[in-house]
């Protein structure tokens, strides 16, 4: 058996979260349609309630992130533009999020629910980049 051990789960906290935070909205976004259509009180509380653990997952993942940073040591400069990108990406998921939030008009909270969606997706890409770099 493999051992288990701390950049183990440092890798797996992250991605525990990168998968909260992900998929979280893909799912909330996947029946933000359906309930407003059967029980359009539910959506508040639904997106409330992924809130409580969304939020949690986002600073766990920049917390892990910035650990990953840090364990991985110095690396070439195409790494370093492409972390780069992925922060900014990351930075842009957790901003569209937060203004999705708060977005009073519809069109606004869907644009931002949208800018929140494709960077934590663009993010995940350049993560798995990353992994992959020699």
């Amino acid at each position: 058996m493999l051992s288990i051990d701390v950049n183990v789960v440092r890798l797996t906290l992250h991605i525990l979260a990168a998968t909260i935070w992900v998929g979280g909205m893909i799912v909330l976004g996947a029946l933000a349609g359906p309930l407003r259509r059967a029980a359009p009180e539910a959506l508040a509380p639904a997106a409330r309630a992924f809130a409580r653990v969304g939020w949690p997952a986002f600073a766990v993942l920049v917390a892990t992130g910035i650990w990953n940073i840090v364990a991985g040591g110095q690396k070439g400069n195409a790494y370093q533009a492409t972390l780069m990108i992925k922060m900014v990406l990351v930075l842009l998921s957790g901003l569209g999020a937060a203004l999705h939030t708060f977005a009073k008009n519809p069109t606004l909270k869907g644009s931002w629910g949208a800018v929140a969606l494709l960077g934590a997706l663009g993010a995940v890409l350049l993560g798995v980049a990353l992994a992959e770099a020699p």
